[in-house]
């Protein structure tokens, strides 16, 4: 099979890395017992230190029922834990807990110890380079899943098409 040249190898390359961030992600939910959704959710809320359940409904994507029943299995599983608001006793905080992200973080020590290997080959400017790029993907990522999940919802709100419709 011939290797890949140009725009081609590097859209190879660039779906290699993509496909192995997401299979690690995998495997660090199910190394914990979680859903990817969850596993997601978690991460939301550990590194913002607490979310309402509606933000974490808008961050994911869920349904606002989804998002409870996601919030139950974090609780159930004892990652997450539901809180009042303060200032506004109708909304719920959702917070992780501290002493059961244990699991987790061991579950991303491969990931961690395995990437601090790759950035060590790199000098301190490229590096800089490296976390520029990651900084400016992140929010692209994040519009392009938000363009993504609008064409589906659009997509599954037409109507269905019979065997006679032209």
């Amino acid at each position: 099979m011939a290797t890949p040249t140009g725009d081609e190898g590097e859209r190879a390359v660039f779906r290699s890395y993509l496909d192995a961030v997401g299979l690690q992600g995998l495997a660090s939910a199910e190394a914990v017992g979680l859903h990817t959704s969850e596993w997601y959710a978690l991460s939301l809320i550990t590194r913002e230190g607490s979310l309402t359940s509606g933000e974490l409904s808008a961050r994911t994507g869920l349904t606002t029922g989804a998002t409870t029943r996601l919030i139950d299995r974090l609780e159930r599983a004892g990652y997450a834990r539901r809180t009042a608001d303060p200032k506004d006793r109708r909304r719920v905080i959702v917070e992780p807990v501290p002493d059961a992200l244990d699991g987790a973080e061991e579950a991303v020590l491969p990931a961690r110890r395995h990437i601090a290997e790759v950035m060590a080959r790199y000098t301190p400017e490229q590096r800089a380079l490296l976390f520029d790029y990651f900084r400016n993907a992140a929010p692209a990522f994040l519009a392009a899943t938000e363009e993504i999940r609008k064409g589906a919802a659009a997509r599954r709100a037409r109507p269905a098409r019979g065997m006679g419709d032209g």
